[in-house]
């Protein structure tokens, strides 16, 4: 009997010690005995999470620590309170007052790596209202679009012939940048550089009487007459000056009463 009461003693007494040891090393984990967390403690537990923030984390990576989002540890702080909300940290623009960040920013650790589920376009305009105001003045097609139809993912800027045909076979994404603004399709404009069979894509009739004509515009490009802008049409006296006295101009005010057409047309 004596024997047995001692043998429970001295395993209670074990017990004890062991449930000592045991809290002792939980207090030896950070966090547990007030010590402050640190980036390298979180990787032991969570690499792959850290390893998407370190790779992707933008600013969160360079002005923001694990421990200066997530505020403690389970089970010390419970694990509902150790999710910040973004408004936290990320207040005073119009695109923070939107609601449900996490419809497009679908992980905090990459905040960048963003998804769009379905058309989207208002909350795109809160950060992006240039464009927003560009489609608006320019009415085309695209206008009609939401953003997400073109930028299915975010800053991913597609190729213009995704969607459109190109005017001469082998034309680029850039050639068609060269004359068509992104947001304002319809607003032609160009460099000096443009070549004619651009122009005569579709203004065919007009490149042929160009190529037969025998005069010196022959030589021209139709940059040089149409500068800049698509649908300008310069005066002949911009170049050629006044050549007649004032009496021929008031009887023949039109150029091409007695001349060739810019382009060949006999008049």
């Amino acid at each position: 009997m004596g024997k047995e009461v001692g043998l429970r003693r001295f395993l209670l007494g074990m017990g004890a010690v062991l449930l000592f040891l045991v809290f002792f090393s939980f207090l030896s984990i950070p966090g547990w005995a007030g010590e402050k967390l640190s980036n390298s403690d979180c990787v032991k537990c969570h690499p792959g999470v850290v390893q998407k923030y370190l790779q992707n984390g933008g600013k969160h990576k360079t002005k923001e620590t694990c421990m200066g989002c997530h505020k403690g540890h389970p089970p010390m702080i419970p694990k509902e309170k150790i999710i910040p909300k973004c408004s936290q940290c990320h207040k005073g623009k119009p695109h923070f007052e939107l609601k449900n960040c996490l419809g497009c920013h679908t992980d905090p650790h990459t905040p960048l790596a963003i998804t769009f589920a379905g058309d989207i376009t208002k909350p795109c305009l809160t950060c992006h209202a240039a464009q927003g105001k560009e489609l608006k003045a320019h009415p085309s097609e695209h206008t009609k679009l939401a953003c997400t139809e073109c930028h299915s993912v975010h800053r991913q800027i597609p190729n213009c012939l995704d969607c459109h045909e190109a005017h001469l076979q082998g034309q680029k994404m850039k050639d068609c940048l060269a004359c068509h603004p992104a947001h304002s399709p319809l607003v032609i404009t160009y460099g000096q550089d443009i070549p004619n069979t651009y122009c005569g894509a579709c203004h065919g009739e007009v490149a042929k009487k160009l190529q037969a004509n025998k005069t010196k515009h022959h030589q021209l490009a139709c940059v040089y007459c149409h500068k800049h802008q698509h649908g300008i049409v310069p005066q002949c006296q911009t170049c050629h000056g006044a050549p007649h006295s004032k009496e021929i101009l008031a009887k023949f005010p039109k150029c091409t009463t007695c001349h060739i057409g810019a382009h060949g047309l006999v008049k």
